[in-house]
């Protein structure tokens, strides 16, 4: 088989998953798309190698044990940012990357505005302008 073909097709696959990186929302599918790089990246060093031991008279597979590496380090990727997944997704109820950047941005610990005041401050001006008349002058009073 020619080299031509497992690069092709490892370049197709390597796009796909970088597609599903940048334009997926899912957390979970995000994860997936990374294996699928990393499965790219496996089959380019698994048809090299065989490639390279053609040609050469030693024949070392440093490709095929690459890969070994490779696959273990996403079995290991894969456990921790799965539980890392499930984890937030038990707190905030979302496992949509914008949803969760939003909510961390808002709910950040230094929930100050520009201006530098309290966001709870804000809040509490808020509820009394909101206060009928009498209500408005006893909470202004306190």
């Amino acid at each position: 088989m020619h080299l031509a073909y497992p690069a092709v097709l490892s370049a197709l696959l390597f796009c796909t998953g970088l597609y599903g990186v940048l334009a997926r929302r899912n957390a979970i599918l995000v994860l997936m798309s990374v294996e699928l790089m990393l499965n790219a990246v496996n089959l380019n060093l698994v048809a090299f190698d065989v490639w390279l031991s053609k040609t050469a008279e030693e024949t070392l597979h440093s490709g095929q044990a690459l890969t070994l590496f490779t696959i273990a380090i996403a079995a290991a990727e894969i456990g921790i940012g799965l539980a890392i997944v499930l984890a937030v997704h038990r707190n905030r109820g979302t496992a949509d990357i914008d949803k969760l950047r939003d909510t961390a941005e808002r709910h950040g610990p230094d929930d100050h505005d520009p201006d530098g005041h309290d966001s709870d401050a804000q809040d509490s001006d808020a509820h009394t302008a909101e206060l009928p008349g009498e209500a408005q002058k006893a909470e202004a009073t306190a």
